[in-house]
């Protein structure tokens, strides 16, 4: 069923090395051309191969190229990097009125505190200071005192 290998395939076959033989112009003849008309294509096409024979068959219709979608005259990169300034400026413009509101909020709190301690002084300095016009409250008399060996005498 199989052939036996009783010789070794090392160096006892014979190489057989094929040369293409070139084909030269001369020997090459064209084809005649069909007649076509120039808008139409006939339903049956005939071709005269160069040996004589005729070769009739139908008309393949021509391949339409697939239609390319239009490409937009900007493209998307730079819709995109453009998308990005537009939201990073409107970033920026959010942050400044952040630091804006924050700076005018705390010179609001620096003044409220400022008042608060110039009416709080106020009152502590009217209540030290105030008039002795017959108000109530604690009256010291201040003697001549005596001190003998460390000791008050008074």
């Amino acid at each position: 069923m199989y052939p036996e290998h009783d010789r070794p395939a090392s160096a006892e076959r014979a190489v057989t090395a094929y040369q293409p033989t070139p084909i030269t112009p001369a020997a090459v003849t064209p084809a005649p051309l069909v007649p076509v008309q120039p808008h139409e294509m006939p339903t049956v096409a005939s071709v005269v191969l160069p040996d004589g024979r005729v070769v009739t068959g139908y008309a393949v219709s021509p391949v339409q190229p697939e239609p390319v979608a239009v490409k937009s005259a900007v493209s998307r990169a730079a819709v995109n990097v453009a998308l990005g300034g537009v939201g990073f400026l409107a970033v920026c413009g959010g942050l400044l009125l952040l630091t804006t509101f924050i700076t005018a909020l705390t010179a609001l709190i620096t003044q409220l505190i400022t008042l608060a301690a110039v009416i709080f002084g106020g009152w502590i300095a009217v209540q030290v200071m105030g008039s002795g016009s017959g108000k109530s409250g604690t009256t010291v008399n201040i003697r001549r005192a005596v001190f003998k060996r460390n000791h008050f005498h008074g």
